[in-house]
């Protein structure tokens, strides 16, 4: 077996990326950004007013003057008027063009209306450029905005949108199939015998996936049928860039997924991870560049593989960099005494400094999906024997 950090070099090794496709700005909530965005023209593109109230020459304040002719009113979306006195001012709305000869903007709340005239307050400081928002001072015309690789959310989306993009190329969403195995399988809502179990780890791994934006997602259930698995099997692998099944991995004369996986072709690139759950963890490729993560039927073991390693696998598959490794310190300490690699369910929770601290929650087994309610995700254990005393810090994975 290999160790986990071993498993991810491989899968990345064999990944295939996804296609890209241009889709309208509008639809790419959530995507990855597979080009550069530049600045379309200097931002703001002009003077821009930040305040609503008048605009004046701030030198004619500095000579004396504090009453001022209103000569126009400018909104926003209007071309730009000028002054045509410095004893003038022009009333302007928060968003337009700073008119000629202005370079400062007064509050209508810092000023006195009468007749025609507004007055300034005479403590009133007028600066140079006060209330406005200055051509070019966020980002310059061909200045890189957006980096390919980034999530479009919604900043990114305006940020797009702003230099001009109707339409934006992204990674194309894979077409995912989850496939569960087994005979003893048996759909929620169904009757079910004594000797039977229902069907969970599908539901579990698809609502993963899908509230990590991925929508393109199937799912199928096959018995334990060597036929049935070669032929459907192989159906999905033409329809679909990404298999995921939960199931019939391990060593029992039922466990059929990796031998029916062989006969159509797939290429084994790893089967066993020392790590505990989830040790007879299977990945392999097609020609066609297509992915089957084949993970062990357990239900704490299944999720533990789709978080560890699945789904850091789809991101890169689509051009996401790697994300930052979030680090948490255990509240309690763990003693973990199998000579593998260990992942343990836990609980986030903040004292009363905010900090953060993972609270150990370990399972009864790795079919005790039920422990699994209420906590966050896991943290990773080196291989033991070993105590792990409160405050050691190691990496957490969140579901």
């Amino acid at each position: 077996m290999i160790e986990p950090r071993a498993a991810e070099t491989l899968i990345s090794e064999h990944l295939a990326c996804l296609p890209i496709e241009s889709l309208p700005v509008s639809q790419c909530a959530g995507a990855v950004l597979r080009e550069n965005i530049y600045a379309e023209r200097d931002q703001p593109p002009f003077d821009r007013v930040a305040m609503d109230g008048v605009a004046l020459a701030s030198s004619a304040v500095a000579g004396g003057r504090r009453r001022f002719r209103l000569q126009a009113t400018q909104a926003a979306g209007e071309p730009p008027t000028a002054l045509t006195s410095d004893e003038n001012c022009v009333e302007v709305m928060t968003g337009a063009v700073l008119p000629g000869g202005c370079d400062a903007v007064v509050p209508f709340e810092q000023l006195h209306s009468d007749g025609g005239f507004v007055a300034i307050q005479e403590t009133l400081d007028i600066a140079p450029w006060k209330n406005v928002h200055r051509r070019a001072s966020d980002r310059s015309q061909g200045a890189l905005l957006l980096v390919a690789g980034s999530v479009l959310n919604a900043p990114e989306i305006a940020v797009a949108a702003s230099a001009g993009m109707a339409r934006v190329r992204v990674s194309s969403q894979p077409a995912i199939v989850v496939v569960s195995t087994g005979n003893e399988l048996v759909e929620p809502g169904d009757p079910i015998a004594p000797h039977q179990i229902r069907r969970s780890n599908a539901y579990a791994v698809v609502a993963a996936l899908r509230q990590r934006g991925f929508q393109r997602v199937a799912d199928d259930h096959l018995q334990d049928d060597a036929q049935q698995l070669r032929e459907r099997l192989r159906l999905h692998l033409h329809t679909h860039e990404v298999m995921i099944l939960s199931g019939g991995v391990s060593m029992g004369r039922f466990d059929l997924v990796p031998k029916a996986l062989e006969d159509i072709g797939v290429r084994c690139v790893l089967h066993g991870v020392s790590q505990r759950p989830g040790r007879p963890m299977w990945y392999g490729t097609t020609n066609e560049g297509h992915s089957v993560f084949a993970l062990p039927g357990n239900p704490v073991s299944t999720l533990v593989c789709l978080v560890r390693y699945v789904i850091p696998a789809l991101y890169a598959a689509m051009g996401m960099p790697a994300a930052t490794r979030e680090r948490i310190a255990l509240s309690a300490p763990i003693h973990w005494e199998t000579q593998m690699t260990g992942f343990v369910p836990v609980r986030v929770l903040n004292d009363d400094w905010a900090r953060p601290w993972a609270t150990p929650c370990p399972t009864n087994s790795s079919g005790d999906f039920a422990s699994l309610a209420m906590t966050d995700g896991f943290v990773e254990l080196p291989p033991g024997p070993a105590d792990f005393a409160k405050g050691y810090v190691t990496r957490l994975f969140r579901w």
